[in-house]
């Protein structure tokens, strides 16, 4: 089924699939204490600490309250906020839900 979106959405969210594939290559993937330093992320070290559903919305908010004002309206600030709103969702929503 093809669908006519009014607002380019489909546009928006292709471009932040794509930016979400970038940050696996970013600089703050590191290792950490000798571990597999492919894998760790800051997001692995908020999880152990307990504090990674609070800190994606957090940080979401972070990026949606500086839109508009730091460097104006940038599409980037845009597509963090949606990462971690998919950050989020992957943290807080069982598993089923997110199939839906």
């Amino acid at each position: 089924m093809s669908i006519n979106y009014r607002f380019r959405e489909d546009e928006f969210l292709k471009k932040a699939q794509d930016y979400l594939s970038t940050t696996y290559e970013g600089h703050y993937v590191g290792d950490l204490a000798g571990l597999d330093e492919e894998n760790i992320q800051t997001i692995d070290v908020w999880k152990t600490l307990g504090n990674v559903h609070t800190t994606c919305r957090d940080t979401a908010i972070k990026y949606l309250m500086r839109y508009g004002k730091k460097d104006g309206y940038t599409e980037k600030d845009l597509l963090k906020a949606i990462h971690y709103i998919v950050l989020l969702a992957h943290f807080t929503l069982p598993e089923e839900d997110s199939k839906k």
